[in-house]
């Protein structure tokens, strides 16, 4: 199973920059990038919740879980 973060969807969606998303996140670039090239191992939930309020959506705006396995099993 596997979790994907669609935060570059949101905020083309919102037309943020990732400089932008960054400074009223408060984390760095590298972070950012981070979450969003799906290399982030977690994520808090306050982090996902200052997210969700800068982009105006909710958690599963971002955050898709897709099976690692297609079949029906």
């Amino acid at each position: 199973m596997s979790i994907i973060v669609n935060l570059d969807v949101m905020m083309a969606k919102r037309k943020m920059s990732s400089t932008e998303l960054s400074q009223k996140l408060g984390i760095t670039m590298a972070n950012l990038s981070i979450l969003k090239n799906n290399k982030a191992k977690a994520i808090r939930f306050s982090t996902l919740e200052s997210l969700c309020k800068i982009l105006d959506c909710q958690p599963g705006d971002i955050l898709e879980y897709v099976s690692d396995n297609n079949s029906d099993n």
